[in-house]
């Protein structure tokens, strides 16, 4: 089983199960001759792990990828590079009682019928979150090709539980800012509400339950007429890659749903000549128009869905004896996973934006 994601010319393939011998991506497109600095990859990746905060799983995973193709001298060679990441601290006797109760808000139901019966459901096999580490393990590699051509990218957390971070500047973001929110347990802009955020998603946790929230991501120097118009667009492409993360329920650009309680005039971005470089005043529009960016910063948020996997007792069916039950899932839970969202949603920018540089 396996879950492609093909932009143009740049493909990334992700397989294995959450509980599994290992999971890993094979990407295929990448220029050769370009160098990787492997330890910056486990620093990305770093950020995506469990935090010992008392918010996330207690899964505790090295994700140390093993370079298995494509990689040579410390370059790519042109040929698929392909990395997989071993399954180290599994404990499948956790999921014992899930192999016919559905668990709500999951794809047991849905991936059974689709596999008829054969798929893996230990941790949520395929459609784990476990799978996402590849999926960042793909975009730091996308990211370093990015930063050699003078783009940056960088995500926050936008909201949790109702609690706000400040949003980007739309109009210039720094590279001292953003380097300084990567840094961060809980990268957030103003280190006020990060506390805040916190007491919600414990409070969660203690009352067996889970929070959800927003995620926003910044590209900045990506020059003008980067994209295509209508169904290959760069609103498309970057949306397509956000989606491959199983808790993004929503994705907007800009102003995104701000747009419908807005006129014309507000929502227009008004141009001008700055040295010879055309700009917007503003920058509703997130970056993109027609689907082709315009030389200003790419913005948009990500709405990333409670936990489903929560502790409390709940209504669901045994769709194997095709009737009603009840359902206490076990296991090592999120109760957030918002933090560990960012890195993820910043990757997916990155192979987005690369497959349009290829």
């Amino acid at each position: 089983m396996s879950s492609v994601l093909k932009l143009g010319e740049l493909s990334v393939s992700v397989f294995g199960e959450s509980h599994g011998g290992g999971i890993g991506c094979v990407i295929d497109g990448l220029p050769s001759g370009v160098t990787l600095d492997t330890d910056a990859i486990l620093s990305f990746m770093a950020r995506r792990a469990p935090k010992k905060d008392g918010m996330s799983t207690a899964r505790s995973e090295a994700d140390t990828p093993e370079i298995l193709s494509g990689f040579f001298n410390g370059k790519t060679t042109g040929t698929p590079l392909t990395a997989v990441i071993r399954n180290t601290d599994t404990r499948s006797q956790d999921y014992s009682n899930i192999s016919a109760a559905a668990r709500p808000g999951h794809a047991d139901y849905t991936g059974f019928v689709r596999y008829e019966g054969a798929n893996d459901p230990r941790g949520g096999g395929h459609f784990s979150g476990r799978l996402t580490a590849p999926l960042v393990f793909a975009g730091a590699v996308c990211g370093q090709i990015l930063s050699k051509r003078g783009i940056e990218s960088c995500a926050h957390i936008l909201a949790i539980d109702g609690v706000y971070d400040d949003s980007f500047d739309t109009l210039s973001i720094s590279s001292e800012l953003m380097n300084s929110v990567k840094t961060q347990e809980m990268p957030v802009i103003n280190e006020s509400v990060a506390g805040k955020m916190r007491e919600r998603v414990k409070l969660a946790a203690s009352e067996l339950d889970s929070v959800g929230g927003i995620v926003e991501c910044a590209v900045t120097g990506l020059p003008a007429g980067i994209g295509s118009p209508m169904f290959d667009g760069l609103e498309n492409r970057i949306s397509q890659a956000v989606f491959g993360i199983p808790a993004v329920k929503a994705v907007a650009f800009g102003k995104g749903f701000g747009f419908a309680e807005m006129r014309g005039s507000e929502a227009n971005d008004e141009m001008y000549v700055e040295n010879g470089t055309v700009k917007t005043r503003t920058n509703n529009n997130g970056g993109i128009y027609g689907g082709i960016s315009g030389g200003m910063p790419i913005l948009f948020t990500a709405a990333i869905r409670p936990t489903p996997s929560i502790a409390k007792p709940q209504n669901t069916v045994d769709f194997i004896k095709n009737e009603n039950t009840g359902l206490v899932i076990k296991g090592r839970h999120d109760a957030c996973i918002v933090p560990r969202a960012v890195p993820v949603v910043e990757a997916a920018a990155n192979i987005a934006i690369l497959s349009f540089l290829l």
